[in-house]
């Protein structure tokens, strides 16, 4: 097995709650600038360890999600070993098959591989992420009558197939990315969204 991993993400957009992406329709900017981050809670990749990990994508969507063509950036976490960089960077790119394949094959241009500190806690359903100078996001999700998350399940598009999405809303989220060609974002209660994921391939 060249992969097994599971986790939790955080992601957020420009869009209004809830993403219309999510569904496959087009972005309500009509562009989408996202953050989506994977924290690892417990996975190895060819035999490298990489349980405590985050890795972390900067994206812009020039149009509908389906179509791709998105710019992204990446981004792991400072306490990566290099090669839990390179481990992690193989299975976001796609180049070691299954369910990230997919995903991996929206991106049509990375426009580069950095590290930076990150701070990822999500606990009783409040998400905070900060990413070095480059994001700083907290969000938590909506709950229905009966106190349980609401949730988003069988969606044409998802950043986690295979698991329900918990719907939410982002506080704030704030993107600091002129600098490596993308949309500088500073916006509040706009869309968000977090989840499990088991990732096998």
């Amino acid at each position: 097995m060249a992969y097994e991993l599971e986790g939790t993400i955080l992601e957020v957009c420009n869009c209004n709650v809830l993403c219309p992406c999510w569904i496959g329709e087009d972005p309500d900017n009509g562009t989408c600038d996202a953050v989506v981050a994977y924290h690892i809670d417990k996975g190895s990749i060819n035999g490298t360890d990489v349980t405590g990990r985050t890795f972390v994508i900067l994206a812009h969507l020039p149009g509908n999600v389906l179509q791709g063509n998105w710019r992204s950036y990446y981004i792991v976490d400072d306490k990566a070993t290099e090669a839990q960089q390179a481990a992690l960077v193989d299975v976001w790119t796609g180049k070691l098959g299954g369910p990230l394949a997919d995903f991996a094959q929206l991106t049509g241009e990375v426009l580069g591989v950095d590290r930076a500190p990150v701070s990822y806690e999500l606990h009783e359903g409040k998400g905070t992420l900060k990413v070095g100078s480059f994001v700083e996001a907290e969000m938590t999700p909506y709950v229905g009558s009966t106190g349980q998350t609401t949730t988003l399940n069988d969606s044409v598009f998802s950043s986690i197939p295979g698991s329900p999405a918990w719907v939410s809303k982002a506080s704030r989220y704030v993107r600091k990315s002129s600098a490596i060609g993308l949309k500088d974002i500073n916006l509040q209660d706009h869309n968000a969204i977090q989840g499990t994921f088991r990732f096998a391939a």
